[in-house]
């Protein structure tokens, strides 16, 4: 009965207990090795230990402990489990009638409670004596007691934002990618920004896969996923994902400025190798930023959506605080230089211009679809690592599945799907393909593109897009 500090204890067959007539009522299995318990064998079983057995990531059936009173354990989602098999036990008492006289046409039965019927339902319902299950460790604020997606409406949301955000980016891509075309400069960078995007759809999808597998069983599978190699994937994912997609929209932003501010001035325009470089730094940035926490820099173990959420030492405060004011850097750089882009393109002769309009709706669009992806987790972000949560673990999933993919479903239309240019291509490929073929030599001369845009503000467009139009 006692095997505790048995290190080389790893297995219990299933039948270990079965058949015995009076089984263990105490089974400590402490510092041992053990994987996994017989789920044959174990009713008798009303005290259960097995603190520091780091080995044991998975309980049998619950129904299999029918008379457990106290659990002494390593992890605090197994104590999850436990508190449900209190609720199947039901009521801690019953009573049962018992027959006084019978014969083959008549049955008399007797109860205490004659006013009282028996209730045949209660067959199947395990009970056990009036002691109340004790669990230890609890769960804490970082793992209660709930599916990876704990409300209704998140687990349908998760699914469609993912699969909206991965079919919209790769959309994107496989357009821009089988363009016949040149490889611009806005081409190269939409590309990029479309793949962080599709990375945040495969990191939702992830999630959304893992909840929908572990339903209601969570607690089971909790630790070998928050400790295993899938939750350290998925977390590299979304901080790669988010990071990458901020980077290239700022980057993007910072390449619109710069061309009309330097419209004049040809030599100084942004070549395709300078972004190239450009973003080889962004990816070696964004990948070290993503792999910090496996290597030990704050973790993405810590709750089952996969985030560095371990704010515990203080290199983890700094990598969760860095992060979160390079992401509020970069949403100022987009805003002042989309305000200052309206500036230099705005038409003084023509102060209702209807292009003017456009884009300055369009402009406010996108600061504002950033505002609310960057606003929350950051306010939220940096209230935790102060030790100050204002949300739960809970809500923080709302946040995850409403505004982090925000820009991720967001940019693919404002930068592709919505722009002429990318309608063109679209034209352009259904024609190869043998439709579409008389819209698509249809597209308007360079003095009819001329006449759409504003006197001012063509040679500044124009220097913007590069001929692409992927722009306004």
């Amino acid at each position: 009965r006692y095997l505790h500090r048995n290190v080389d204890l790893e297995k219990i067959d299933e039948f270990a207990f079965s058949g015995v007539i009076c089984g263990p009522t105490l089974l400590d299995l402490s510092e041992t090795r053990v994987r996994s318990l017989p789920s044959i064998g174990m009713e008798n079983i009303e005290k259960l230990r097995a603190k520091n057995t780091w080995t044991l990531k998975k309980l049998p059936p619950l129904r299999t402990f029918v008379h457990l009173q106290s659990a002494d354990l390593t992890f605090p989602s197994h104590c999850c489990g436990l508190q449900k098999l209190k609720r199947w036990r039901g009521p801690p008492s019953v009573e049962v009638p018992v027959m006084v006289g019978y014969d083959l046409f008549d049955m008399e039965l007797s109860t205490e409670h004659p006013d009282e019927g028996f209730d045949f339902a209660l067959c199947n319902e395990l009970y056990t004596d009036s002691l109340e299950l004790l669990c230890s460790p609890m769960p804490d604020a970082f793992n209660p007691c709930e599916d990876v997606m704990s409300q209704g409406f998140l687990r349908v949301s998760v699914w469609v934002v993912s699969l909206f955000a991965i079919l919209a980016n790769l959309l994107v891509m496989f357009i821009l990618l089988t363009s016949r075309y040149k490889l611009s400069v806005t081409r190269f960078l939409i590309c990029h920004l479309a793949f962080a995007d599709l990375c945040m759809g495969v990191y939702l999808l992830l999630i959304a896969s893992v909840d929908l597998y572990t339903r209601s069983q969570y607690y089971n599978y909790a630790i070998a996923w928050q400790t295993g190699s899938g939750c350290n994937l998925a977390g590299v994912l979304s901080i790669f994902a988010s990071e990458l997609s901020l980077y290239t929209l700022t980057a993007i932003t910072l390449q619109r400025w710069h061309a009309i501010f330097f419209a004049m001035r040809p030599e100084r325009k942004l070549r395709l190798r300078h972004a190239a470089v450009l973003m080889l730094a962004g990816w070696l940035l964004c990948l070290i930023l993503a792999l910090l926490p496996v290597v030990g820099v704050s973790s993405y173990q810590k709750v089952s959506i996969c985030l560095p959420m371990d704010t515990e030492t203080t290199a983890a405060q700094i990598y969760v605080v860095s992060i979160l004011m390079l992401n509020i850097l970069a949403f100022m750089v987009v805003c002042l230089c989309y305000l200052h882009i309206y500036r230099m393109v705005h038409n003084p002769q023509h102060q209702s211009s209807r292009r003017d309009a456009i884009m300055a709706k369009r402009m406010a669009v996108l600061i504002f679809t950033n505002f609310l992806c960057l606003a929350p987790i950051s306010f939220y972000g940096l209230s935790a690592t102060l030790h100050r949560p204002l949300i739960t673990i809970t809500d923080s999933k709302v946040l995850l599945v409403l505004f982090y993919p925000l820009n991720s479903c967001a940019q693919p239309f404002f930068y592709a799907i919505l722009t002429k240019a990318f309608h063109w291509d679209i034209l352009m490929l259904l024609s190869r393909m043998g439709l579409c073929q008389r819209q698509a030599h249809h597209k308007p001369n360079s003095k009819q593109q001329r006449h759409l845009v504003p006197v001012g503000l063509t040679a500044s467009l124009r220097a913007v897009v590069g001929g692409d139009s992927f722009l306004f």
